[in-house]
């Protein structure tokens, strides 16, 4: 302990001078600025940065403290737009917009911020604590997790949907099944044979993330806007109250802990992410709220508890790749390739070859949280102005920025109208009352479950017994078992 304190110190020894100082500070107002802007992401936004980095000649310690800045701004900033216009900057914000933004249309815009940015600052905390106390100890049983134990986690996710809506269990399940036949349209990357492309050779790599969130949520606001507004009218008033209170604080403090320590775990697990680790933490804080809670309404707990999650697992997922050299989340794989630059590999040698490089990136996410909370609480009444712009001018303002987000994936026009034709499924989808989230979780976790479904037949010759093979897989299954039971039980007793 007192040698994981010494490294720590000399950590801070590298993160404290002034050029990485001014190196984190940059790294978390780009990344903010990223993260507001739909559609890019934290992948892109640290990928653009890479040959910027190195062409300046950066030392790897900050090359990585400037990456590692962007990462975490651009998770801060995603928050945004997912609370003031239900557009979730990327994937793992989705979890945001569902207590985020009925907050905002309550005139609670500036609290929910507040509120969102403390959390994000939790989560980050406890895991980067985490870090410096059991990354070791944790990289050693992220190894357990093979292909099988990855996809029965995302039969459990799947399963966990229905309560993001238990009034409407069958539409949930039904947008969920929309998602995961989304994930499979484009070509077989095993048999090379294209599926649902119609023989389309713009579909033949898939639908493109970006291109199925900003149609589903972006353009059916947009159409939704046009729908119930007139000109000059406004979205919703602000109030006054920029900040939470100690009452609203103390009200998700558990909250924090629990998911903050959730997401940590969740990034350790390579693959599994910030997504995944906002819809976890928000589906096991709804059960635990049971019929007490107000979950999509605008419950505080319900947007606390996405955001605590992300924070703590876009640090949570730093270990894997600092310990074993395995990316745990596709911004750390860019990372990865940054390192490679400079001959460093990431690995359970890192730590003795270049402690400085480790230790620094470790003590500058303290510092990177610290400046991302005192920039972001004093912008909330700047972000909150958003809100009185009218829609006249609001509407052109989404559709453009979501049109440059759209095109600059692949520069084709084909993603433009494959955008709008979603957005009218999706305003379709919310006029009959079905839920968007579980469309968008299935599509991700479509693909993850494919990817590791072959994988472990692979590995087995293709005996489904690999898959409740392991005590992982049994505790598992008994969990979805349990996901399953209780919702029927719970309407057993009401009876």
């Amino acid at each position: 302990m007192n040698d994981t304190l010494n490294y720590l110190g000399q950590g801070f020894g590298v993160a404290l001078t002034p050029y990485n100082l001014v190196t984190a500070l940059l790294g978390t107002l780009i990344g903010t600025v990223v993260g507001l802007l739909p559609g890019i992401g934290p992948i892109n936004g640290v990928a653009l940065l890479i040959p910027v980095a190195y062409a300046f000649g950066m030392p790897p310690e900050s090359a990585l403290i400037l990456l590692a800045a962007v990462y975490l701004g651009c998770e801060y900033g995603g928050r945004i737009s997912s609370i003031l216009l239900n557009i979730p900057g990327e994937a793992s914000t989705v979890m945001t917009t569902l207590d985020g933004y009925p907050l905002a249309r309550q005139g609670l815009a500036g609290v929910a911020l507040s509120l969102s940015a403390w959390s994000s600052f939790i989560g980050a905390f406890i895991a980067t604590c985490g870090m410096v106390l059991f990354a070791p100890l944790l990289a050693r049983w992220a190894i357990a997790f093979g292909p099988a134990e990855y996809f029965v986690l995302m039969v459990l996710a799947i399963v966990a949907l229905s309560g993001l809506a238990n009034d409407r269990p069958l539409k949930t399940l039904l947008a969920a099944l929309l998602g995961l036949f989304l994930s499979s349209v484009g070509i077989d990357a095993n048999s090379g044979v294209y599926r649902f492309t119609f023989d389309s050779l713009h579909v033949a790599d898939g639908i493109q993330f970006v291109v199925l969130v900003l149609g589903l949520f972006s353009v059916s606001e947009i159409l939704l806007l046009l729908e119930k507004t007139h000109s000059g009218h406004r979205m919703v008033e602000a109030t006054g109250r920029m900040l939470f209170n100690a009452r609203e604080a103390a009200a998700v403090f558990w909250v924090n802990l629990r998911c903050g320590v959730l997401g940590f775990f969740m990034g350790v697990l390579p693959g599994a992410g910030a997504t995944l680790a906002s819809a976890v933490a928000y589906m096991s804080e709804k059960r635990l709220a049971g019929d007490g809670g107000r979950f999509g309404q605008g419950d505080l707990r319900g947007l606390a508890a996405p955001e605590t999650a992300i924070g703590g697992a876009a640090c949570g997922a730093m270990v894997p790749m600092l310990t074993l050299g395995v990316p745990g989340s596709g911004t750390t794989a860019v990372m990865i390739g940054a390192l490679s630059l400079y001959n460093i590999t990431p690995g359970p040698l890192l730590f003795q070859e270049q402690p400085q490089v480790v230790w620094g990136l470790i003590a500058s996410l303290f510092i990177a949280n610290v400046m991302l909370i005192i920039l972001n609480v004093p912008m909330v009444r700047v972000f909150t102005r958003i809100l009185a712009v009218p829609n006249w001018a609001l509407v052109p303002a989404i559709a453009i920025i979501t049109s440059i987000g759209v095109y600059a994936v692949h520069a084709t026009t084909f993603d433009l109208v494959l955008m709008v034709a979603i957005g009218v499924l999706g305003y379709v989808l919310r006029k009959l009352d079905f839920p968007l989230s579980p469309v968008l979780l299935g599509f991700i976790l479509g693909g993850l479950m494919e990817q590791n479904l072959r994988r472990a037949l692979s590995i087995s010759n293709g005996e489904l017994g690999i898959l409740w093979a392991s005590p992982i897989t049994l505790a598992t299954w008994g969990l979805v078992g349990l996901m399953l039971v209780l919702p029927l039980w719970r309407a057993w007793r009401k009876r």
